[in-house]
């Protein structure tokens, strides 16, 4: 008789999905995107020290560096979460939204794949390079807004990286 033994399981990854989980249905209101003048002010205020309570060397933590956003968007911040700090303009919103979108096995911060279709527009100048750790794994990622792919792929880490169409409108 064959007997179904349970999978091991690493905690560190068990946890991050359930706080992500709790942290997606609770933080639903945070995920406003945040305006340019937000991350002009957490600029600024210069990085707050990662040696606080709760951090520790598995932590997860983020450099954002924006260029040429515009309204003030420009900067370098660092964010880092469970729990969520650095001199990111929303923390919180951030780090709810990279754990809201990470998948088992799937880089949440891949490239574009080549050979793809992309829709003929500019979104503009912008760019954001992003590098550090994220559920274990070394991150080096670089985004720009120049046709729709690029565009898309900035949109859907808004509010890691600033909300270009808010930009736009104000």
């Amino acid at each position: 008789m064959l007997r179904a033994t349970p999978r091991a399981t690493a905690r560190p990854a068990l946890r991050r999905l359930l706080v992500g989980a709790a942290a997606s249905v609770a933080a639903a209101g945070s995920l406003a995107a945040v305006s340019p003048t937000a991350y002009a002010r957490a600029d600024a205020a210069g990085p707050s020290s990662p040696a606080r309570a709760g951090g520790g060397p598995d932590r997860d933590h983020l450099t954002v560096t924006v260029r040429n956003a515009g309204g003030g968007a420009d900067g370098t911040y660092e964010l880092y979460c469970d729990p969520d700090g650095g001199s990111h303009p929303d923390p919180r919103g951030a780090c709810a939204t990279l754990q809201r979108d990470t998948r088992w096995g799937q880089d949440l911060f891949a490239p574009t794949p080549e050979g793809g279709f992309c829709t003929m527009q500019y979104g503009g100048p912008a760019t954001a390079h992003v590098t550090g750790t994220w559920a274990g794994r070394p991150v080096d990622a670089t985004y720009d807004r120049r046709d729709g792919c690029g565009i898309s792929r900035w949109d859907r880490l808004v509010p890691l990286l600033p909300d270009m169409k808010a930009a736009d409108k104000g």
